[in-house]
C-alpha cells in the first residue's frame, strides 16, 4: 500500500505530539455563540453549561437578536449562495453595500471583499510586491500575514517585536528597494498588546514606505469610536492597507476585506487570486454584517460595556496574583509558561464552570503557555466574579498565585 510508510510517519509525529502535552483537542458547543453555552467535553459527554471566555466574540453580536433577523431577511432576499466569483456573478447589492458602509467606518478610501481575513491577507503581498520591493514586519505578526509574505517574493526583512529602532534600522537597510511596505498587527493576538501605529506611520513617511496593519482584534471596538488601532493612535488617513476580519466583533461568523487606498483595492481586485478564483462572503453573512456595522455606527455603548469589563477583569486578577500580560485590551493573556500545566488548568476551570483554553507551541513560542481570556460585552459582573473565584481555586490548587516565571518555571519546567 503506497500510503503506508506516510501512515506510520504520521502516526508517530501524532503520538509525539500527544507525548510532549502539546495536543489540541476541540470542544463541540450545543447552543448558539454567547457568555453562557453548553459545552461536550470530552467527546461523548452530556453537554456542560459553562461560561464562555474564549471566543472573539468581543462585542456579544454573535447572536444579537438584530443581527440574526438580519440574516434570516438576506436568506430570504437574496438566496444561501452566489455559486460563482465576484467578477463573473458573485456579487450583488448588498456586497457594494457593506464594502461602502466599512470604508466609511474605517475611514478609508475603498474596501474590497474576501472570504475570510486569511483570503485577504494571502491576496495583497503578491498583487503590490515583486522582487524589487521589500517588506518589513513586525516578528508577531499573524501567522496569515506570514503566509501571505512567502507568496510574494519580495525582500523580506523582520524587526523585533514593538521595537521601533529596529524597524528603523531594517528600513534604512531597505532603501534600495522600489517600493517598502511595513506589516504590523494593530494587535498581537496572543498577548493582546498594542501596535506603535502612530511612531510607525511616522518612520513609514520618514522612509518612504507603505503600512498594512491587520487588525482583526481591535476593528469595532477599539478607539474611542471602534474604529480600530489607528483611530486609537490617532493616524486615520496615514495607514495605507488595513486587513481586517468579520468574524470576530463585526457579528463572528466568517468573512474578511481589505480596506485603504483606492488604487491598491482595484489592483487586488483585478489581480488578487483569492478575489478571483474563490467564491466570496454569502449573502446571509452579508446582510447581518451590513446590520452590524449600522449598531456600532449608531452608539458605542457595546464598546464601552467592553471597555468596563476588561479594566475590572485585569484589576481583580491581578490583585488575586495571576501573571497576566499588561494592557486595555480585551485578550488577557493569564501565563502559566508550562504547555502540560495551561491544559490542566482550563481543564479543571471547565469542571468549575469556566470554559477557556489553554495555549501552547506551536501557536506561542516554547515556554510561553497560557490560558487566553477574552471578554465580551456580552459578560455581566456575575460572570466574572464567577471566573475570578474559579481561577483563584485552581491558582491555590497548582501554587501559582502570587508567582512569576522564574518560581513556576521551577515548580513546573518549561
Amino acid at each position: 500500500m503506497a500510503y503506508g510508510k506516510a501512515k506510520e510517519f504520521y502516526q508517530n509525529e501524532l503520538e509525539s505530539i500527544k507525548e510532549g502535552g502539546l495536543y489540541k483537542e476541540e470542544r463541540y458547543i450545543h447552543t448558539p455563540q454567547g457568555a453562557d453555552v453548553k459545552v461536550e467535553y470530552p467527546e461523548g459527554s452530556p453537554p456542560k453549561e459553562v461560561i464562555n471566555f474564549c471566543a472573539n466574540n468581543y462585542l456579544g453580536l454573535s447572536s444579537h437578536p438584530d443581527v440574526m433577523e438580519a440574516a434570516r431577511r438576506g436568506l430570504d432576499d437574496r438566496g444561501y449562495g452566489m455559486s460563482s466569483v465576484r467578477f463573473i456573478c458573485g456579487t450583488q447589492d448588498i456586497h457594494k453595500e457593506l464594502e461602502q458602509k466599512l470604508t466609511k467606518f474605517l475611514g478609508t478610501e475603498d474596501t474590497i471583499l474576501f472570504a475570510s481575513c486569511m483570503d485577504a491577507n494571502a491576496a495583497v503581498f503578491e498583487v503590490l510586491l515583486n522582487k524589487e520591493d521589500a517588506v518589513i514586519a513586525d516578528r508577531l505578526v499573524h501567522a496569515s500575514v506570514v503566509d501571505g509574505m512567502k507568496l510574494c517574493n519580495a525582500q523580506q526583512y523582520n524587526y523585533k517585536h514593538s521595537d521601533m529602532a529596529h524597524l528603523e534600522e531594517k528600513l534604512q537597510e531597505a532603501q534600495g528597494a522600489r517600493f517598502r511596505m511595513i506589516a504590523t498587527d494593530g494587535v498581537f493576538s496572543m498577548d493582546g498588546d498594542i501596535a506603535k501605529l502612530d511612531e510607525i506611520c511616522a518612520l513609514a513617511e520618514k522612509y518612504d514606505a507603505m503600512v498594512l496593519v491587520d487588525d482583526s482584534h481591535a476593528t469595532g471596538f477599539i478607539g474611542k469610536t471602534g474604529r480600530g488601532t489607528h483611530e486609537l493612535c490617532e493616524v486615520i488617513g496615514k495607514v495605507d492597507i488595513i486587513t481586517t476580519t468579520l468574524g470576530k466583533a463585526l457579528g463572528g461568523a466568517s468573512g474578511g476585506c481589505v480596506s485603504g487606498r483606492k488604487e491598491i483595492v482595484e489592483m487586488l481586485r483585478q489581480r488578487g487570486r483569492p478575489y478571483l478564483f474563490s467564491n466570496t462572503v454569502a449573502p446571509v453573512i452579508v446582510a447581518a454584517a451590513n446590520t452590524v456595522l449600522d449598531l456600532i455606527s449608531k452608539t458605542t455603548d457595546r464598546r464601552d460595556k467592553l471597555e468596563k469589563n476588561t479594566l475590572y477583569f485585569r484589576n481583580k486578577m491581578t490583585e488575586a496574583g495571576f501573571d497576566i500580560k499588561e494592557g486595555i485590551h480585551p485578550i488577557v493573556p493569564i501565563m502559566l509558561y508550562n504547555a502540560k500545566l495551561a491544559q490542566d488548568f482550563a481543564k479543571d476551570l471547565y469542571y468549575e464552570g469556566i470554559f477557556v483554553i489553554g495555549f501552547f507551541y506551536p501557536v506561542v513560542a516554547r515556554g510561553q503557555a497560557r490560558i487566553r481570556v477574552q471578554i465580551s460585552a456580552d459578560h455581566e459582573m456575575e460572570h466574572l466574579d464567577k471566573a475570578i473565584q474559579a481561577f483563584a481555586k485552581i491558582g491555590t490548587k497548582y501554587d501559582i498565585l502570587g508567582k512569576k516565571k522564574k518560581e513556576i518555571v521551577a515548580k513546573y519546567g518549561l
